[in-house]
């Protein structure tokens, strides 16, 4: 599916590449910044245990004010109860950590007129609103080794203890975000992008539901595993609070980008 969506995305690049003016209105760059979630195990704090992210982005300048752009972003995301404030979920004793691999394209809005080149737009803030698809791995650490989540049905999906099947890996994504970026003379810019992503999922951290399963009628049906990695409490309480239902997940990507124009100006589009 993913490499569907970047054929679908990135195709229209390579097909019109023959164009001296896309390529002259298109720009190719690659960013490095970081990721974090904000979820089940970290409801409020933004920038919490901010992981390593980068992505490549492509630009076409439709014109001053709008750009159609597409990305590929990858980073890694992570959250522990360890690291809570308050006692109930310093006792809950979860964590989790998970890649992220997104394929998204969408708009950008800038806030003044912006050309590569052009005397007098040279730098300009912008906001962004794309859509795209992201493939998750939640995994936790026992005894040393990271288990992979999915498939175990912590919570029963699955099974005839939960009306829910597995949850894809696969999810849909809208990323918001807003950034600032300046000309480096005719053929780079600098820039730089927060994006939050709305996501339509629960699990990327595996947790979702409001309270634990029995862990005997769990044990019979998902096995000891799932069981164990369900409720991870210090007290062994079977009656704590597990997740937020009513609520999905979210995670952000931000960080910093050169981007640099594909082609050379020709006469009829000089700026």
């Amino acid at each position: 599916m993913l490499k569907l969506i970047f054929i679908f995305l990135f195709f229209p690049i390579l097909l019109f590449s023959q164009s001296s003016n896309v390529r002259y209105k298109s720009e190719l760059g690659f960013m490095v910044g970081g990721a974090y979630y904000i979820g089940d195990l970290n409801q409020f704090r933004h920038f919490y245990n901010t992981q390593t992210a980068a992505g490549l982005i492509y630009r076409y300048n439709a014109h001053a004010r709008l750009s159609i752009r597409g990305n590929i972003s990858y980073g890694n995301v992570e959250a522990s109860d360890q690291d809570a404030k308050k006692d109930v979920y310093i006792n809950r004793n979860l964590s989790f950590q998970s890649r992220i691999i997104e394929v998204a394209g969408g708009v950008e809005f800038n806030y003044f007129p912006f050309q590569l080149g052009h005397n007098r737009h040279k730098g300009t803030a912008y906001i962004l609103a794309e859509i795209g698809l992201f493939q998750m791995k939640p995994m936790t650490e026992l005894n040393g080794d990271l288990i992979e989540l999915q498939s175990l049905g912590t919570e029963g999906q699955g099974s005839s203890l939960s009306s829910k099947g597995q949850y894809g890996l696969i999810q849909l994504t809208v990323p918001l975000g807003f950034g600032f970026k300046v000309a480096l003379g005719s053929r780079a810019s600098f820039n730089m992008e927060y994006g939050i992503r709305k996501t339509f999922t629960d699990y990327l951290d595996d947790v979702g539901s409001d309270s634990y399963l029995d862990l005997e009628a769990l044990t019979a049906e998902n096995g000891p595993l799932a069981a164990q990695l369900s409720n991870r409490s210090l007290d062994g309480s079977r009656y704590g609070k597990r997740g937020t239902s009513s609520t999905n997940d979210w995670y952000a990507f931000f960080g910093a980008s050169i981007a640099f124009r594909l082609g050379k100006a020709g006469a009829c589009n000089q700026p």
